[in-house]
């Protein structure tokens, strides 16, 4: 009986249960989000404190990532056996209390496994907000719960650089962490409230240990291999191609194994369904160049014109502004049309802003930095929303948690992969554009005869007028090499709307709607 009611739908929320419950689940996907980049640019701060090297102190990202991108997947599993929200209220609290051990920390080892059991632990809480808002809301206003579960998951990584920064300048680094504390209580108590008698039915599945060990190995391998791969030179490395063979070798298991066990702790079935994979695939590879980008722009506004960190993250903060404000017009729209036409506008958009930031100088002046970063707030406010809502159409209820864990699992792997790619096509590029600059570099060139003779008879002597030919040519390089990878990624944009249209969402809002409907 009890389990009969366990499985049970329950009703939409309504007033102000709706309007807590959503606060409350949209601020602990923000605190989750936040954290996952709040922390890189506290690395200097956080290694001189600790007393290690810088190299070392990439570890604090590194353990948080790989912990995370492993308990991800596992949400499906994990929901069957201890309900959606107990787990979501489990990883809250957890998440409160390795924050607070992240800033107590007194040596670096301590400090990594704060992290890990931290990315652990916040693993399932994304994508069972995303459930929890479905369920949560009417069947007609299911996509405003996506437009609010969106809204804080693009606004957060703009944020976390900002607020890192001001935090370790201002204050110390241990608050980087403590900040979790008052936004986590918050948020557990009121989940509390308005959810603890919204469980779903509890099913004990056997323990898949080898598909669980499996996942371990090649996640893990993976992602300090995307990690590690720049400072190691990647394949010249040793090291980074037994992680690479680790990796492909443990994946090919874990399909095989996955595919084929009674009790697999990912359903890789999912894939089978066309709207999951097409949704999934445009979703993550467009986020994998987004994040990648994001990570790009302030590094290249550091590294070559010489702005601050907090300079560099102010010219990425507009993006959020349209965000904001249309995410919840995205959601009130998306019932009336199909999602693929506002995701084909949305990946339009970005490559309009891509291939803006494409032209770019070494002269470039404010305007033409924030003009692309507002255009492309209104192609955020329609990036999540449509995505997801194709990726979880035509899902019962009961799988929803286990599409939402994978779907945001492969997320988050491109959105790691697309950074190491960024990260090291950048230099590729610099330094292929910096070698044909310098081949210009002889006697035999008037343009630079003359320039050096130019440099002369302003007082230079020649080894400083070649010395300041070199240091041009190594800006304006980085310059064509950044605008080579703004160019790519409009491309690719471009490309990714095939894949939006060869899914088949449910039409009125049927797809989020449906999910919503049997959410528990």
């Amino acid at each position: 009986m009890a389990q009969a009611q366990a499985q049970a739908p329950h009703p939409p929320l309504e007033g102000a249960q709706l309007v807590i419950g959503t606060i409350a689940v949209s601020l602990a996907v923000f605190m989750n989000v936040l954290d996952t980049s709040i922390a890189n640019v506290s690395i200097p701060s956080i290694s001189g404190d600790l007393g290690v090297s810088a190299d070392q102190g990439t570890w604090v990202i590194t353990s948080f990532a790989v912990a995370n991108a492993i308990s991800v997947p596992l949400t499906g599993w994990l929901t069957d056996r201890i309900g959606q929200v107990r787990l979501f209220m489990a990883s809250i609290v957890l998440f409160v209390i390795s924050s607070w051990l992240c800033g107590l920390a007194p040596t670096l080892p301590f400090l990594l496994a704060s992290r890990v059991l931290q990315g652990a632990v916040a693993g399932p809480m994304i994508p069972l907000s995303q459930t929890l808002l479905l369920a949560s809301y009417p069947r007609a206003k299911a996509p405003m719960a996506l437009s609010m579960w969106a809204m804080t998951t693009l606004i957060a990584p703009v944020a976390g650089p900002i607020l890192g920064g001001w935090i370790s300048d201002n204050i110390s680094w241990p608050w980087i962490f403590y900040v979790n504390i008052p936004v986590g209580i918050i948020a557990a108590g009121a989940t509390w409230m308005i959810f603890r008698n919204r469980d779903s039915a509890i099913r004990k599945a056997p323990i898949d240990g080898v598909g669980l060990g499996l996942l371990i190995v090649w996640v893990g391998s993976l992602q300090v291999m995307l990690d590690k791969g720049k400072d190691l030179d990647w394949f010249s490395s040793t090291t980074i191609v037994v992680l690479a063979l680790v990796a492909v070798i443990a994946l090919a298991f874990f399909i095989v194994w996955e595919l084929t066990a009674e009790h697999p702790v990912v359903d890789l079935s999912l894939f089978s369904r066309r709207n999951f994979t097409g949704g999934t695939i445009a979703l993550s590879v467009g986020y994998g160049l987004y994040f990648g980008n994001l990570v790009l722009l302030p590094l290249w506004l550091q590294t070559d014109i010489g702005y601050t960190a907090t300079e560099a993250g102010l010219v990425m903060a507009p993006v959020g502004l349209f965000a904001v404000l249309l995410s919840p017009i995205t959601g009130k729209i998306l019932p009336r049309t199909d999602p693929r036409y506002i995701a084909t506008l949305s990946f339009l958009i970005f490559a309009l802003c891509f291939w803006m930031r494409s032209r770019y100088t070494t002269g470039v002046d404010t305007y033409s930095l924030l003009l692309p970063t507002l255009i492309q707030g209104i192609g955020m406010a329609g990036f999540f929303i449509p995505l997801v809502s194709i990726t979880l159409s035509g899902l019962p209820g009961n799988r929803i948690p286990a599409a939402s864990g994978l779907s945001n699992f492969v997320r988050i792997m491109c959105g790691g992969i697309g950074t190491s790619i960024f990260q090291t096509a950048w230099d590729h590029r610099t330094i292929m554009h910096h070698a044909q600059l310098a081949e210009q570099a002889n006697a035999y060139n008037p343009v630079f005869d003359q320039s050096v003779r130019q440099m002369g008879a302003a007082g230079f002597s020649q080894p400083q007028a070649y010395g300041l030919f070199n240091s041009m040519a190594t800006q304006q390089a980085a310059q064509l090499g950044v605008n080579d990878l703004f160019f790519v990624s409009a491309g690719i944009f471009v490309a990714l709307i095939a894949l939006i249209w060869i899914t088949r969402p449910e039409r009125a809002g049927g797809d989020a709607g449906a999910a919503a409907a049997a959410a528990h």
